[in-house]
């Protein structure tokens, strides 16, 4: 059996609202807030991006794990924002982690769901017995184009999770992936921001495959959606999650922990990692998760967790999600976000 013997995520302190947003735009805040779920969403500061916020999220992983990072033999970033077009940021994190350099390392792309992609991966090379522990990290620092609606929801975060087959907080049960050729979002190479298909994203992207996912790992354990104490589905806003799990059987006290977005945003290939994070935070001994990915392009990838009686005492070794998105924020206005998220482009 293999599973998570380590975890970790990162949010970053500063913040804007989306009413700041809705403001600069001369849009109704009431209406955005009520129509996404969304209050405000996480920025990353000039000296946070992709890389930064993986090597926060590795060290909490390491540090609940508890063991020499020299034993780690993979490891493997999911974003759609990697700092670099041209090299990789696996080898500055492995550096600042103190992994390596007898270790195998890549970047992964797969839109929303490249963390899960990373996890998944990261996985089975345990379970084969390749290496003795692989760890596969979502993040992202997210960018939605001006007055654009990912403009109100693309944040920044992380989580990294770390496989062994000893000493486990959550055993992973199964797993189930779903994919077909949905171009619902993209961005080519040279454009500085993402498009989408507008509605198109919802019943045949993103629910297609939420759902297809969920279902198809249901099927594949036997289990029902009342087996489990916790369930989580990648949020690209508010409402599409909540749809999702209630379309399932799941029920909202079910999906309240691993929900961050009327807070966080969303962490696009850090959203359901960060999501499954805070429900390890709280979870019990032998407690099922269900989490559930979604990637544009598309694809879901699901996982069915146990937490193990070892979890409530390894998990107070780094901070909980919930202290960092309760921790003392810095608001921004608008005119310091697009200085932040370099909206402003100066010729030279």
């Amino acid at each position: 059996m293999a599973g998570i013997v380590g975890y970790g995520a990162y949010i970053p302190r500063k913040r804007i609202k989306a009413e700041e947003i809705a403001r600069q735009w001369g849009r109704d805040a009431a209406s955005i807030e009520k129509g996404l779920l969304l209050r405000e969403k996480s920025v990353p500061g000039l000296d946070e991006d992709t890389i930064t916020i993986s090597v926060a999220a590795g060290r909490a992983a390491l540090d609940r794990a508890g063991i020499d990072p020299q034993r780690v033999g993979a490891l493997y970033i999911g974003s759609e924002s990697h700092p670099y077009a041209v090299k990789p940021s696996g080898t500055i994190v492995v550096e600042a982690l103190g992994v390596g350099p007898r270790v195998h390392v890549a970047d992964f792309e797969f839109a929303c769901k490249a963390g899960t992609e990373a996890m998944f991966v990261a996985l089975g090379l345990v379970e084969s017995g390749r290496v003795e522990y692989a760890m596969g990290i979502g993040a992202d620092t997210s960018q939605g184009a001006p007055n654009d609606a990912l403009e109100f929801s693309a944040s920044a975060g992380g989580a990294a999770y770390l496989f062994g087959r000893e000493a486990l907080l959550a055993d992973v049960l199964e797993t189930y992936s779903y994919t077909t050729d949905t171009p619902d979002f993209w961005r080519r190479e040279g454009e500085f921001y993402p498009r989408h298909g507008g509605r198109f994203t919802g019943e045949p992207a993103y629910f297609k495959h939420v759902l297809a996912a969920s279902r198809g790992i249901l099927e594949k354990t036997g289990l029902k959606p009342k087996d489990f104490r916790y369930a989580v589905f990648h949020m690209p806003n508010g409402k599409f999650p909540l749809n999702a799990g209630k379309t399932l059987g799941f029920t909202p006290q079910q999906m309240e922990t691993g929900w961050l977005v009327p807070t966080m945003g969303n962490t696009y290939s850090g959203s359901s990692p960060t999501g499954l994070a805070a429900v390890l935070d709280v979870a019990a001994p032998d407690d099922l998760i269900l989490i559930t990915s979604f990637g544009s392009g598309a694809a879901s990838d699901s996982f069915v967790l146990r937490a193990t009686a070892l979890l409530p005492e390894r998990r107070g070794r780094a901070r909980t999600v919930r202290s960092m998105l309760d921790h003392p924020t810095r608001y921004l206005t608008y005119g310091q976000y697009a200085s932040y998220r370099e909206k402003i482009i100066l010729n030279d």
